[in-house]
């Protein structure tokens, strides 16, 4: 997803990170509570409107060309032959129950070339449509950069399928040298990982065709470069292209060990590493084996993390303002009297436009196995709700016309969350414990129905499982939006003008006639009442006399 780029000169190189955007968490099949291979993308960027992308599938007669956009500008780029066949794609998963999904690392600057016709959104799609599997997927998306040129910067893709997950790793080779050099590493499937927006791939074997996969020229380009002087078996993707620094560290690593810390013992051994003040300390592992089995909601929650409990939690100093939000305003950095300073970036963030967790179950036919679950806005403040893979409708709220960055709809799901997360926000710890309740109880709901659709489903011929499965996708998509409506309504009743109206087993306690009682009117919370105090000694003191 779009991103923030910072350049740093290293090396005599001109170094960018293009950091601070989205999150991919990663499940292997053996190491998921139900069995299913599972990942998650924050699509991270501010001014961005949240929306799936639909692509029905189709045959295509020869000489049909695709025209290709820029998936963050919309400038138009030119075209390729279109595939003979294409599969149906809704959001990040196809009907095969392949997904696919991306984090942007940047890396070096130099390497990132302009006059390539792909960038990465193109490719994500072009691929969900051309390929039925992983490993498919990999020999799609770089065959089509070595044909047409890749124009994006450095990226990690996730490309999974319901029996096995890749991180593929890529970046360009600069202005007007076509293609470019990669690697792609197999996650074991007892195992978890996720990237953000750092490359993740260090070393890796150069022999195992079953479990690791690479240009040819991925060690000699770097050679070439004067980005690596050791021996081929000392290579490392990460250090020749998208060398650490602090920012990668504690920017973006530290989010993939916030989703470690919470499934296995032992993280702490890393933390002075993801922290980033110290240099010479243990790297964190690319990926792990959790203590137990990690569930759909679990990882839903994963995908909530503002690194609570940990040295870096957001919600104990007064950045965090009076109601202890976990949030902070960008930029990430900021300078006070000459200093520069940073803010912590957690997995969730308020710029999130959507987010997706793909579930993909291997012993369930595709139409039925493939589901992907949606939440437009911060991952925190909306629920999950269900898509099947096999849906041939786009559901109204999130459809792309539904409405856009400049227009307001109560019809799509975008705009609704926002509006309910942008009165929660100012108002954190008073209000969001009714907003996370209402995005439980709808989490529940939904995880509690997959088995009852599924198996409906599965006493159905395909044609008419599809339908089904569609609607079921387009009644979940209304649900969620007539209950975030109903909450808004109710938030902004209860808490009008900064106060609560009291409620007794539900209702809003009243007069005999029936008018109100008087509100609530609790302040600011005690730390902050202090803090006021500490910084203008007395000058709201009030006289004894």
């Amino acid at each position: 997803m779009k991103h923030l780029r910072t350049l740093l000169l290293v090396a005599g190189s001109v170094l960018s990170i293009a950091t601070y955007a989205c999150t991919n968490l990663i499940v292997g099949k053996l190491a998921s509570a139900d069995g299913s291979v599972m990942l998650t993308y924050s699509a991270d960027d501010y001014g961005s409107y949240g929306y799936l992308h639909f692509y029905p599938a189709g045959h295509h007669a020869p000489g049909t060309m695709r025209a290709l956009y820029d998936y963050e500008t919309n400038n138009y780029l030119g075209e390729i032959p279109e595939a003979e066949y294409t599969y149906n794609v809704i959001g990040q998963v196809n009907e095969h129950q392949l997904s696919v999904m991306e984090t942007t690392f940047g890396g070096r600057e130099e390497l990132c070339d302009t006059t390539g016709l792909l960038d990465y959104g193109s490719l994500m799609y072009l691929t969900l449509q051309r390929a039925r599997t992983a490993r498919e997927a990999i020999d799609v998306w770089t065959s089509l950069v070595e044909t047409y040129g890749y124009r994006s910067e450095g990226e990690s893709i996730t490309l999974a399928d319901p029996n096995e997950v890749w991180i593929l790793e890529i970046i360009g080779k600069g202005p007007g040298r076509k293609g470019a050099v990669w690697v792609a590493r197999r996650l074991p499937d007892d195992c978890i990982t996720g990237h953000a927006n750092q490359a993740r791939i260090t070393t890796f074997p150069l022999k195992d065709k079953k479990n690791c996969l690479y240009s040819k020229d991925v060690i000699s380009f770097a050679r070439e470069k004067g980005y690596f002087k050791g021996k081929d078996k000392d290579f490392s993707f990460r250090d020749a292209y998208a060398p650490n620094d602090f920012s990668a560290r504690r920017i973006c690593e530290a989010r993939v060990w916030s989703f470690f810390n919470r499934c296995a013992s032992g993280m702490d051994r890393y933390l002075p590493y993801v922290m980033g003040i110290e240099d010479n300390v243990e790297e964190m592992p690319w990926c792990i084996r959790p203590d137990k089995p990690v569930s759909l909601n679990q990882l839903k929650q994963a995908m909530r993390d503002h690194f609570e409990g940990t040295p870096m939690q957001m919600t104990d100093d007064l950045g965090a303002g009076p109601y202890e939000a976990p949030y902070r305003p960008t930029p990430l950095y900021f300078e006070v009297d000459g200093k520069r300073y940073f803010n912590e970036r957690p997995i969730s963030t308020q710029q999130t436009a959507v987010t997706y967790l793909a579930q993909l179950r291997s012993w369930l036919p595709n139409h039925i196995g493939g589901v992907l679950w949606v939440g437009f806005d911060d991952a925190n403040m909306v629920a999950y709700a269900p898509v099947y893979c096999c849906s041939t409708i786009c559901p109204e709220p999130y459809a792309e016309k539904t409405a856009d960055p400049f227009t307001f709809s109560t019809k799509s799901a975008y705009w609704v969350a926002n509006a309910l997360s942008n009165f929660v926000y100012p108002r954190y710890s008073q209000l969001f414990g009714e907003l996370e309740a209402a995005r439980n109880q709808l989490d529940n709901e939904f995880e509690a129905l997959q088995a009852k659709v599924d198996a409906e489903a599965g006493s159905m011929e395909k044609a008419e499982a599809v339908r089904h499965l569609t609607a079921y996708g387009v009644r979940a998509s209304g649900l969620m939006i007539d209950r975030w409506k109903a909450l808004f309504e109710r938030i902004i009743v209860k808490y009008n003008d900064m106060t609560e109206k009291p409620e007794r087993d539900g209702q809003y306690i009243k007069t005999p006639g029936g008018d109100h009682v008087p509100v609530i009117r609790s302040g600011y919370p005690e730390r902050y009442r202090k803090a006021i105090i500490n910084t203008t000694g007395d000058r709201y003191l009030t006289p004894s006399k």
